[in-house]
């Protein structure tokens, strides 16, 4: 378990470039599944979790071609149908959180599919029924096999059929699932509540450059023409290519990391028409920040007000469905809370463990009352009071780049263990944040 050894309280300056979107490169990597033709991605985050789904598919045939670093052609002309269905298949897929996206594919192309409990962050339980239920509603049927301890799913012998679902829950990897899986259905498809994150828009987007017919992207109904013949990217098979997303995450996560160290940072190239609500939740909190082009410059403060509700009643932030603002987003917020003026309420509602890292900030003098597993209620210092340095563990992604950030803007010398949690969603977070003047040091 390889550690970061983070001396606080110093002051950041310069530029950074935000990878590219992680959530995204899970779903369209997933997507080159389903053609036989070759399929370029660029911008790829070079992050473990996506790393070892490129590892992953290339076990299952698909031929990976590395150009240079963020940039991959996979061609999945021969998938090997043996290896799909092996224990070894199966175990990797629990071991990857990311695993869940190959169902669809390979449901839809091969007829058959495992579908392990997955891996991941430790944040609580997190549902798979929405994707199932999904595969079901276009003819799959499943059984549970205890020696693999996964779901066998197999579609009927004459191939999934298109339908109307209404979801459950507007689940994005659940969406996309069941859109790669109707892709390969006979008929027409309609989706209804259907997540419409941008990384959902890109994974239609591509779909449709590979012969697809998506309706209504950006929208949370969609229609999906099936193509179960896969013709549909004979006359593009040397000119399909994708461009990855700015990952929005880190984007909020540098909006805090510069308001809670109060430094200067200009984030380039962040794809500003598609961020939604995140630059206007981080105004809330009293933070400062210009749209410059492409850019976020956030401007060195001494102190920031979050806002009152209109009647004067704590400021409530919560997560919500696109484009409500996105749960991945509430740790770094609740961290950068802790050094404002004034009192918010943060509320997560999808994942039942994702506060309890707070315990940590709590020993390091942040003023928080968990109010249960979902709420928490931050009493800024203003600056008056400076976080003290702590040993902490990382638990998940997004929990361990909140404790990075106040880490950094802590009084003496901190320590984070598990870092491989924070690797698996930052790419070189250390090294580019040293670049701008932190001094973080990785201990193997």
């Amino acid at each position: 378990m390889s550690s970061f050894v983070i001396e606080g309280g110093r002051t950041l300056s310069g530029e950074i470039i935000p990878q590219g979107a992680k959530n995204e490169a899970l779903q369209v990597i997933s997507a080159t599944l389903l053609t036989s033709y070759p399929v370029t991605i660029t911008n790829v985050p070079e992050i473990s979790d996506v790393r070892n789904l490129i590892a992953l598919l290339g076990m299952m045939g698909v031929k990976v071609v590395r150009h240079r670093k963020g940039h991959f052609t996979f061609t999945a002309d021969e998938i090997d149908r043996d290896y799909v269905m092996s224990d070894d298949f199966v175990k990797r897929c629990a071991a990857l959180r990311g695993s869940v996206l190959v169902v669809g594919p390979l449901l839809g192309r091969l007829g058959k599919a495992y579908f392990p409990k997955p891996g991941g962050d430790k944040i609580g339980r997190r549902k798979v029924d929405t994707h199932i239920q999904g595969f079901v509603n276009l003819g799959a049927t499943y059984e549970y096999d205890p020696a693999k301890k996964a779901y066998l799913l197999a579609a009927p012998p004459d191939g999934l059929k298109g339908c109307y679902m209404l979801l459950d829950e507007a689940s994005v990897t659940g969406t996309a699932n069941i859109i790669m899986a109707a892709a390969c259905a006979k008929g027409s498809t309609t989706i209804y509540n259907a997540a419409c994150e941008p990384y959902v828009q890109q994974l239609c987007t591509l779909l449709t450059q590979i012969g697809y017919r998506i309706d209504g992207i950006g929208s949370n109904l969609l229609t999906i023409e099936g193509n179960p013949a896969l013709s549909g990217c004979e006359d593009k098979c040397h000119d399909i290519s994708h461009h990855i997303l700015p990952d929005m995450i880190e984007v909020g996560s540098f909006i805090g990391m510069a308001a809670i160290t109060r430094s200067s940072i200009t984030i380039k190239n962040v794809c500003y028409s598609e961020l939604g609500i995140i630059p206007e939740s981080f105004r809330r909190l009293g933070i400062r920040l210009e749209q410059r082009g492409d850019d976020i410059y956030v401007p060195a403060q001494d102190s920031y007000v979050i806002d009152t509700a209109l009647d004067g009643s704590i400021m409530n932030i919560a997560d919500a469905p696109w484009p409500g603002l996105t749960p991945d987003l509430l740790s770094v917020m609740l961290v950068v809370a802790t050094q404002c003026r004034g009192s918010v309420l943060i509320h997560q509602k999808m994942f039942e463990s994702r506060l309890f890292f707070v315990d940590s900030l709590i020993d390091m003098g942040a003023q928080i009352l968990l109010c249960d597993p979902h709420r928490a209620v931050v009493i800024g210092h203003d600056h008056k009071f400076t976080l003290r340095a702590n040993h902490m563990v990382s638990p998940d992604i997004r929990a361990g780049i909140a404790l990075l950030l106040a880490a950094m803007s802590a009084k003496g010398t901190s320590t984070i263990d598990n870092i491989e949690q924070i690797d698996r969603g930052y790419e070189d977070i250390d090294g580019r944040l040293n670049r701008l003047g932190a001094l973080i040091t990785r201990i193997p």
